[in-house]
């Protein structure tokens, strides 16, 4: 066997699939200690230390510890948005159904992995492109919001993008501080964001 085969199959894994898996674990390392202690805890040692691998790993990644924040938050954006969209597809139903399904989903996953809505509410603590990711979400939320409401409503667009961002805004700070006082059940918080959120649908072109 060669020196260049070596390199490329070990153990039955390829090179490639052992570099896409130190990279799951640095991501996975990351979002952990992030999720748990805050973004200011995430190092590029302490994450490798958390994956179980060298540090010098990281570097066949990920340039600056600022990369893998990115990169985390990229993930959490994904899931959180997928669900959200996927969930609203398969409900069926009238707008507001398909609300109220989306935001249940979406609602049980943050609370069952709080550690996501902390990482994509947390300080920015001055990472380049991490604020414009958590208003890209926002927006990709409200673009999903106002394709629903189209449906129902003769109002122009500009005013539906607005009505959605604002009804998006709003459920976000509730959930916000449901995460903190918990004070109702996750469906019963969807369905009161459902309720704001269909109230405002009733803006109409003039």
């Amino acid at each position: 066997m060669t020196r260049r085969e070596v390199v490329r199959d070990y153990g039955g894994v390829s090179a490639g699939d052992r570099r896409d898996d130190r990279r799951r674990r640095l991501v996975a390392a990351g979002r952990r200690i992030w999720g748990d202690s805050g973004i200011g805890d995430v190092t590029v040692r302490g994450t490798a230390r958390e994956a179980g691998l060298a540090y010098r790993y990281f570097y066949e990644h990920f340039p600056n510890r600022d990369a893998l924040i990115v990169a985390v938050a990229d993930e959490v954006r994904t899931e959180l948005v997928t669900t959200l969209i996927e969930s609203s597809v398969e409900a069926g139903g009238g707008t507001e159904q398909q609300l109220r399904v989306a935001l249940r989903a979406f609602l049980s996953v943050i609370a069952d992995d709080p550690q996501m809505f902390r990482i994509m509410t947390s300080d920015d603590a001055g990472v380049e492109g991490l604020d414009r990711r958590r208003r890209d979400t926002l927006d990709l939320v409200a673009e999903a919001v106002v394709a629903n409401l189209a449906e129902q409503s003769d109002a122009a667009e500009t005013d539906l993008r607005r009505t959605a961002r604002f009804a998006v805004g709003g459920v976000y700070r509730l959930m916000e501080t449901w995460l903190v006082e918990r004070d109702v059940e996750a469906d019963e918080l969807a369905d009161i964001c459902t309720r704001l959120a269909m109230s405002l649908t009733t803006v109409r072109r003039s």
